[in-house]
């Protein structure tokens, strides 16, 4: 018997052995059950006893919460998918999602399965969640404020941000002229209902618009850092300014409500003065670790509660509390990035969801029923665009800014999304806000939401003529993955274009997918992601313009750079794991598991080489390190013209030996070739491909068509070199 088999046999033998002591135990106990008080006798079968527990537990609390949770998470990913697909931020799907599974839509159409699914005795639940969700979401969004952002640009976001505030502000409390007295006087005073209308036409939602300005690729751009600047200013800004309204909302006057704001300022200076100056000493500690122990993390979440227990008790919002303990976190990035994943993702992904379901079960948009109220719809959006859209431009037209950046500025500044909606939930919460009113405010919140990648496309178009005349020098593009693969196709273009290279303008592109990507994250993706590149660059002495962008929709924009920039060839990485062109070269390699080097495109290449009318290279790279020793290329007459000015290119530069594979029927330059560059050229004629074989150490040029040539006639493609496969333009 082996060991395995002694093991088996004595597990069964346990089995058995205290199985059956245990069978006669209970079988003893059964005398008992005639004196038991609380015994009685089945009356139902097992199936119906089964039936009746199932009933009873789908019944309970807990399945309930966990059976929303589970639909709520469903309708959210499915919504944000389809918004990301028509090109809004995947955020504003969530909140629809919300909308959709309240008592605008699934109330609507089913009543029975919305009220069974949120009955009111469950929401108590789902509300405590939701609150608990935005305590952890507003301490992310206070981590991703930069002050080193605001500082560098304090005099132009100081003018942008504050007019982005006061002007609709102060249109907001103008606006709400019309609406108290018939639909607000009956449940709260005008002054909070006033200051709450204002503060909604104020708010930037800033998570929404740092994610499109990753997403447009304006991170870099002056425009962009003036916008995140200023939105970073106006965040909080409008948060203290909301902290004071809610205390004027709580106390009722303005003179009550001192104790509370006075109480406010000195949290807010004990938190900058003292702990801040704390937390900073203490982060030096992980400044380089790469993990924080269990001990600090619970000191840090600590904070958390404390700081929101305390504005909650002062008479402000618990929300705040935790949007100043992320404000006051030690600035250190690593610090922040680590916080920020043991955080960010459960707040995200699990919370907000919740809250965006909470927030729908309140938005009813049945409730505007009426033309007047559509009417008040659509001057509360007309009030807030004008208001923060307008007052932003023109204040970032006067500081300085060009007509076209100001109304970039004022389009991203106008955005609130979920900010919006947590401020609404508050004022809607404390009663300030009647339910058609807040209904009214979640529409404006969705649509100047909603408009700002349509208007900031449509800026780009109207300002395109002007920027067209800019596109002189010629350009060459590289897609890469991997931070390694960048330099590997660096590398290939200094051989391809030798000292030629430093006359185009070179533009590399790397993309993260995904669109959940928090700021400080993209900042050293985007950092560790260039820096094999930058220093092959060193070496070859140009410069590289880089583009980084976070999106879920990595071929798009591949093919769109390849559309938009006209390069005179653009270079994308492959591996095997990642291609799929139908039967040809690759696929055939794929199925030899041939390890090729770096790319993310996967089979998307399939639809790349389709889509993309540009000169196209896809360099597969079998080097583990360094330079290839020699250069090939492999032509195969006459529909490989369009690579002889490469072949030019490459023997005038005399980088390196050069070998010629040319097909006997071609006709090609040979004898020029030959008088020029006889030392560092060979050329090898052959009539067919199972002839030839390669050096693995050098890099072959072969085009595209060949390449499908190639499939039937190499014998083993794992012997085969570095490939670079060129495809010519799409006439």
């Amino acid at each position: 018997m082996t060991r395995h088999q002694k093991n088996y046999f004595i597990y069964l033998l346990m089995l058995l052995l205290f199985g059956g002591l245990i069978y006669v135990a209970i079988h003893g106990g059964e005398r008992f059950d005639s004196i038991s008080a609380g015994h009685t006798p089945a009356e139902q079968n097992a199936w119906q006893m089964f039936c009746s527990t199932f009933s009873d537990s789908l019944s309970g609390g807990l399945v309930i919460l966990l059976i929303q949770i589970v639909v709520v998470l469903f309708a959210v990913r499915v919504f944000s998918y389809l918004f990301r697909y028509i090109g809004q931020p995947g955020v504003i799907g969530e909140i629809v999602a919300g909308i959709v599974l309240g008592p605008s839509l699934l109330g609507y159409f089913f009543p029975d399965v919305f009220g069974w699914l949120f009955r009111p005795d469950s929401l108590t639940n789902l509300e405590l969640i939701s609150q608990l969700g935005l305590i952890l979401f507003m301490f992310v969004i206070g981590m991703e404020l930069d002050f080193g952002v605001i500082r560098k640009k304090i005099n132009e976001t100081l003018v942008i941000s504050h007019a982005g505030i006061l002007v609709p502000f102060f249109l907001g409390i103008i606006a709400s002229y019309w609406v108290y007295e018939e639909y607000a006087a009956s449940q709260t005073s005008f002054l909070p209902f006033a200051l709450f209308i204002g503060i909604s036409m104020s708010i930037t939602a800033f998570p929404v618009l740092a994610r499109i300005i990753q997403e447009r690729n304006m991170t870099k751009s002056s425009v962009g850092i003036l916008s995140i600047a200023s939105a970073a200013n106006d965040d909080v800004t409008a948060w203290c300014l909301l902290a004071v309204v809610i205390a004027i909302a709580k106390a009722g006057t303005m003179v009550s409500a001192l104790f509370a704001i006075v109480l406010t300022a000195v949290y807010i200076l004990i938190m900058f003065l003292l702990v801040r100056p704390f937390l900073r000493k203490v982060g030096e500690v992980y400044a380089t670790g790469e993990v924080i122990n269990k001990t600090f993390v619970s000191f840090i979440f600590l904070i958390l509660v404390i700081s929101a227990t305390l504005t909650e008790l002062i008479g402000i919002h618990a929300l705040f509390g935790a949007f100043m303990a992320g404000v006051v976190m030690p600035p250190n990035i690593g610090f922040r990035k680590v916080m920020m994943e043991k955080v960010e993702d459960v707040a995200l992904v699990f919370f907000l969801p919740l809250f965006f379901a909470y927030t729908g079960l309140h938005t009813e948009i049945g409730l505007i029923d009426t033309p007047q109220l559509w009417l008040i719809c659509l001057l509360f959006i007309g009030v807030a665009v004008l208001g923060k859209f307008g007052g932003c431009a023109i204040a970032a037209r006067l500081v300085g800014e060009s007509w076209r950046d100001s109304l970039t500025i004022g389009t991203l500044m106008n955005t609130r999304g979920l900010m919006e909606l947590v401020a609404l939930n508050i004022g809607y919460e404390m009663g300030v806000l009647p339910p058609p009113v807040f209904v009214i405010l979640v529409i404006m919140a969705l649509v100047t939401s909603f408009m700002t990648t349509p208007m900031l496309s449509l800026i780009e178009l109207i300002y395109k003529k002007n920027t067209k005349q800019d596109v002189v020098k010629r350009k060459l593009v590289l897609c890469f993955g991997r931070p390694e693969s960048g330099r590997e196709l660096l590398l290939v273009l200094g051989l391809l274009f030798g000292r030629r290279l430093k006359k185009y303008h070179l533009i590399a592109a790397h993309y993260t997918e995904g669109t959940d990507l928090n700021p400080i994250k993209a900042e050293q993706y985007e950092r560790d992601s260039f820096k094999p590149l930058r220093r092959e660059a060193a070496l070859l002495k140009v410069k590289v313009e880089e583009r980084y962008k976070v999106t879920d929709k990595v071929r798009d924009e591949i093919v769109h750079l390849g559309e938009s920039e006209q390069a005179d060839l653009m270079l994308i990485g492959s591996k095997s794991s990642y291609i799929d062109l139908s039967s040809g070269l690759l696929q055939r390699i794929k199925e030899n598991s041939f390890q090729m080097v770096g790319t993310l495109f996967r089979e998307r290449t399939n639809e790349i080489v389709e889509q993309i009318d540009a000169p196209l290279g896809i360099f597969v790279n079998r080097l583990d390190s360094g330079r290839p020793s020699r250069i090939s290329f492999l032509l195969g007459g006459d529909l490989d013209d369009f690579l002889l000015p490469y072949i030019d290119t490459v023997l005038e530069s005399g980088s390196m030996p050069v070998r010629l594979f040319l097909f006997q029927n071609g006709e090609y330059p040979v004898k020029r070739w030959m008088d020029e560059y006889q030392e560092t050229l060979e050329v090898i004629e052959y009539e067919d491909l199972s002839q030839l074989s390669f050096d693995k150490d050098s890099l072959l040029v072969v085009g595209y068509e060949v390449s499908e040539e190639m499939v039937r006639n190499v014998a083993d493609v794992n012997e085969l070199p570095s490939l670079l496969i060129m495809k010519k333009a799409i006439k």
